[in-house]
């Protein structure tokens, strides 16, 4: 069952998606991640998209032929699926292996305002 933040959050998680895409398509490898990232930042508190963002990761890992991020997703689709629903999430981590998963970062305003959002429009300003 998807929380109300998951279903609010949704949208714009899956707007970060597409503009993934757009970049993917592109050939642009290094903005297609970018936006994954964004998606992980604003979907984190989601288990269900945080294990999902984690997945797309994991495959742009594999077609990067990137050993260490498919290790690094493969890790953290565990940690996403198992402690997202209990609140250990570190607020603003982007998500690749290239930062620790357990590293709080700064989140970017845009973003941010996504998150309140989402938060006032599910009636869960505490997440």
């Amino acid at each position: 069952m998807m929380t109300r933040f998951s279903k609010t959050i949704g949208a714009y998680v899956e707007k970060e998606f597409e503009e993934s895409l757009h970049y993917r398509e592109k050939g642009d490898v290094y903005k297609e991640f970018e936006y994954l990232e964004n998606a992980h930042v604003i979907g984190q508190e989601s288990t269900f998209y945080h294990v999902y963002v984690h997945w797309k990761m994991l495959l742009w890992g594999i077609r990067q032929r990137s050993i260490k991020e498919v290790i690094g997703q493969l890790f953290r689709i565990l940690g996403a699926a198992t402690k997202t629903a209990i609140g250990l999430v570190p607020q603003g981590n982007t998500g690749g292996s290239n930062v620790s998963p357990f590293q709080r970062m700064p989140i970017q305003p845009r973003l941010a305002k996504i998150i309140d959002h989402a938060k006032s429009q599910s009636g869960n300003s505490s997440l």
